[in-house]
């Protein structure tokens, strides 16, 4: 099965994991409609079994490694 990589609304604050809670920046779309989202650590944990179960993946990890806008120019 490919995967697609999906475009669907940014994730935001309020999305969390569904394994620990924390921050979610991966949204896992299901063939059954439904959704899984993770945070980078336990996406990466799972990422062999959620590849085989997910029609499509939204991975936001890069805003992980983003500047803030609020951070001083030397930062960005």
């Amino acid at each position: 099965m490919t995967t697609a990589v999906a475009t669907g609304p940014a994730l935001t604050a309020a999305d969390r994991c569904d394994r620990c809670g924390a921050q979610a920046y991966l949204r896992i779309g299901l063939a059954s409609g439904g959704e899984l989202l993770f945070c980078a650590h336990h996406a990466r944990q799972h990422e062999d079994k959620l590849r085989e179960v997910a029609t499509t993946i939204q991975d936001e990890t890069d805003r992980l490694a983003a500047a803030p806008a609020s951070a001083p120019l030397e930062e960005r």
